[in-house]
């Protein structure tokens, strides 16, 4: 089967530097790809060169003939006097239907990603609102490959798990990059990294991100050893070089050129082994105290309504406290309550004399974006007091993988990755007792994160961390509290406990509400038959029936027993492919049956 896009050796620079070449990628239907690499290997670049909105240097790209191709940005940038519906329908008015059937696929788009108002205005939607605003702008166009740039970015965890559930659902296919490593390991049926660590600048493998690590390994492991042989037959080859002019005659000369491709080899596979990570290790003050901080029936409302009430907890040293709840349920409210930066409407909050507070904030409003990295990093000069010692001002911007040239570029001119490990850089050098930490991993690549990991379980303080990344709240946190509507904060032991009980807090599917199309003009409005009207009043319990079956076809798909049978997980697909067919058909037949009744 012809793939959807395929490209061959693709290369990019980006201001004098290579982002990538050689790059080689082909999709087929279906596929769920997972990208992913270090920040500034050019991920992003990629996906608009695969979308044609950017060229390449160098190399080539196909795509099948008629396939319909959609690609979601990171930002975006949507007029805020617009509707939601307005804007889903305007993309639809780029497709080529009938206007009444771009109507019902706007509505359609818009219902599968969960808005129940489509008249909202875009300015009053959150960061994971208009997320979905951009997806459903996507799903409009009925893509054959969506490609999505950091697409969990801004969503909450139940938006994360909406997405999942969408993904692993659709019959189209899927590019998307990501560092959420459990939105990889359930979407992903096939991991894409972009490395120089490797031979051809990438690696791939089939399966999911926890297989795709262990091939990974082999493969690294393996390229350790060739390493190790090389070296061996290269000091074999410079010992006979020793010899003297007897053993370098003419009839040699091939040795001599073997020792130079030997010794061109080594080098290429060592410079490949040689991995630089970010050096994380939060400074603690190490004070003896037992209890740094208790709150005591602390709660603080928004408005009417009380975003957390009547809540508890000591934070002593060697605690990792996790916060969890939706967007708007008072995470970073009660991080800046325990930092002291705002009141409590009740309760109280007692810190330990002389407490030392270091607090890493999501929004990076503490980041001059006129300053220079290395103004930022030295307010006072390029001599920083680093645990009572002086370090450069160098020496510590390539601690975090800055580059000697970006000391006196402006912050502004950092991509977000590289601007939250500059808040990194500048927490560190603060003496903490207890780390509050709001968002600390967006835009942080994989290998960032695991060194990040391992400093937060090695910091000897207490901690609270705010995240939408599952994995690290499961590995770091020792315990959390999670915050829910009416004001409820309640103690879990972990986030998959709080995840169960949230789930089953959920109430009832309630009953599925008509999509209202836009009004149409008709010289005169034909009243529904007695059959037509039989249908309609069956139509609610007729698309809730569906939409059961659509949901028994996504579990099947995403039964981890069948991942290894292509013939099986086809059969699963195909039958998958049908329950959605059938639910869409549904939808258009009740828009098309609600305007007639009028």
């Amino acid at each position: 089967m012809t793939p959807l896009l395929s490209c061959q050796k693709l290369a990019k620079s980006f201001a004098g530097r290579l982002l990538f070449e050689g790059l080689s990628l082909s999709i087929a239907e279906g596929e769920r790809v997972g990208l992913i690499g270090p920040n500034g290997c050019g991920k992003s670049t990629f996906l608009r060169i695969l979308s044609g909105l950017e060229d390449a240097d160098s190399g080539e790209i196909a795509t099948r003939r008629r396939a319909r191709i959609a690609y979601v940005p990171q930002s975006h940038d949507f007029p805020p006097s617009a509707t939601v519906e307005e804007l889903v329908l305007a993309e639809a008015r780029t497709l080529e239907r009938d206007p009444h059937e771009q109507e019902v696929q706007a509505l359609i788009a818009i219902n599968r990603v969960g808005f129940d108002e489509p008249k909202c205005s875009v300015s009053t939607l959150s960061g994971g609102w208009i997320k979905r605003l951009a997806i459903a702008s996507a799903l409009v166009r009925d893509p054959d490959l969506m490609i999505l740039d950091e697409p969990t970015n801004h969503l909450d965890l139940e938006g994360i798990g909406w997405l999942e559930a969408l993904i692993t659902g659709s019959r189209c296919a899927t590019l998307v990059v990501t560092h959420d490593r459990v939105f990889l390991e359930r979407v992903a049926t096939r991991i894409v990294e972009i490395n120089p660590r490797f031979p051809e600048g990438f690696f791939a493998a089939s399966g999911s991100y926890s297989q795709f690590v262990e091939k990974r390994s082999e493969m690294l492991a393996a390229q350790l050893k060739e390493e190790e042989s090389l070296a061996s037959k290269v000091r074999r080859e410079v010992e006979w070089l020793r010899q003297g002019p007897k053993a370098r005659t003419s009839k040699a000369r091939y040795r001599l050129d073997e020792a130079k491709r030997l010794m061109d080899q080594l080098r290429q596979v060592g410079e490949r082994n040689l991995e630089s990570e970010v050096e994380i290790d939060f400074q603690a003050s190490r004070r003896k105290t037992k209890r740094l901080l208790v709150a005591d029936g602390i709660g603080k409302r928004y408005g009417r309504e009380f975003l957390f009430r009547r809540l508890g907890f000591v934070l002593t040293p060697g605690m990792r406290l996790g916060l969890l709840g939706a967007n708007g349920s008072g995470k970073s409210t009660l991080l800046k309550a325990i930092a002291g930066s705002i009141e409590l409407d009740e309760g109280e909050i007692r810190r330990a004399d002389g407490l030392r507070i270091v607090v890493f904030d999501q929004h990076r409003e503490t980041l001059d974006p006129a300053l220079s990295l290395r103004r930022t990093l030295g307010p006072h000069g390029d001599e920083l007091s680093v645990a009572g010692r002086g370090v450069h001002v160098m020496a510590w911007a390539r601690k975090f993988l800055f580059r000697p040239e970006q000391l006196d570029q402006p912050v502004s001119s950092l991509s977000g990755g590289e601007q939250a490990r500059l808040l990194i850089a500048r927490l560190m050098l603060q003496p903490a007792d207890l780390l509050l930490l709001d968002e600390p991993t967006n835009d942080l690549d994989i290998p960032t994160l695991e060194v990040l990991e391992s400093a937060l379980l090695d910091f000897p303080g207490a901690m609270v961390l705010v995240s939408h990344d599952r994995y690290l709240l499961d590995q770091v946190c020792n315990l959390t509290i999670g915050l829910h509507p009416g004001g409820a904060a309640e103690l879990y032991a972990d986030y998959w406990q709080w995840d169960d009980e949230r789930q089953a807090r959920k109430s009832p599917r309630s009953k599925v509400e008509a999509p209202s199309p836009a009004p149409r003009e008709a010289p005169s409005k034909k009243r529904l038959s007695y059959l037509e009207k039989r249908e309609f009043e069956a139509m609610e319990e007729t698309i809730l029936a569906a939409e059961d079956e659509l949901e028994s076809a996504r579990s099947a798909v995403a039964d981890p027993a069948v991942a290894s049978d292509a013939d099986e997980l086809s059969r699963r697909y195909a039958a998958l492919q049908k329950a959605e067919g059938a639910v869409e058909r549904l939808y258009a037949r009740w828009a098309e049956l609600e305007a007639k009744q009028g």
